[in-house]
């Protein structure tokens, strides 16, 4: 087995998310699929075959089928996040149409092209985000959209690149003692700017539907990790014969509490 396709070498996303998945609120459903659709136009999902690479809980499945997709192929390399993205299907959309594999986007090739290739913030998780782009782009049809958000780069990252790598081989008291000093530092900053950690904390579903202490292990045990410049992504999607049709990138910032995920959306040229 490759070490890019060994779920071993990476953080045990699936067991994040599958504790993630067990306590999934309506509001978290509803929020997942309010940021699809601000992705995403629903005339764009409506009637769509949907690639969902990189799947985890299954949420945005989910939302990619309450918007109206014809049907929804989501996988994912780590075993538990394949099973618990398959239980909110199974749950969330009884009558489908979907699928739910256990496959990791360097073992993609002889899949069929689709309209949609969703991947939010995997990619550079996976240990070659270029190639991965590259192998994700292959699945859209001629004409279709590929649909991703990858981590912005910031002076800091080769900085998060080593402390995930720590994190990812710590004990568990460790990492504990990791996730406090971080939520720590987040609690001074947010004060220092006359915000309340309290309400960021409880509010986090507000964005894509999140919980906040899961996207915390999330963010510092997330290895591989490799973050992309907005022009560099540019450069590389000219190259896959992509289009730009709609983005949504921040200023990078010098990178002190990590990175954000720029989104783009880009077409496939017939």
């Amino acid at each position: 087995m490759s070490k890019l396709t060994d779920v071993s070498s990476h953080y045990e996303f699936g067991a994040n998310w599958k504790e993630f998945g067990s306590q999934l609120s309506d509001v978290a459903i509803q929020e997942a699929i309010k940021s699809l659709a601000r992705l995403l136009e629903p005339s764009e999902i409506a009637g769509r075959r949907v690639l969902d690479i990189g799947c985890g809980s299954g949420l945005s499945a989910l939302a990619a089928l309450r918007l109206g997709a014809a049907s929804v192929t989501a996988l994912d390399i780590d075993q538990e996040s394949v099973e618990t993205a398959r239980h909110l299907l199974q749950s969330g959309a009884p009558d489908g149409p979907w699928t739910v594999e256990q496959r990791s986007v360097f073992d993609t090739t002889e899949m069929p092209q689709f309209d949609i290739v969703h991947s939010w913030g995997v990619l550079h998780h996976t240990g070659d985000m270029h190639r991965a782009i590259r192998m994700a782009a292959e699945r859209v049809a001629p004409g279709g959209l590929l649909c991703i958000a990858l981590y912005r780069k910031t002076p800091l990252c080769w900085a998060w690149r080593w402390e995930k790598r720590f994190y990812t081989a710590a004990p568990l008291w460790l990492r504990r003692l990791f996730e406090a000093a971080y939520k720590t530092a987040l609690r001074v900053r947010i004060t220092l700017a006359g915000g309340s950690f309290r309400d960021y904390a409880a509010n986090y579903a507000d964005g894509r539907g999140m919980d906040f202490e899961t996207d915390v292990r999330d963010w510092l045990g997330g290895y591989p990790y490799e973050s992309i410049s907005e022009a560099e992504v540019d450069s590389l999607a000219s190259g896959l014969g992509l289009t730009s049709v709609r983005r949504f990138c921040d200023s990078p910032g010098i990178g002190v509490f990590g990175s954000g995920c720029d989104e783009y959306v880009f077409r496939r040229t017939a």
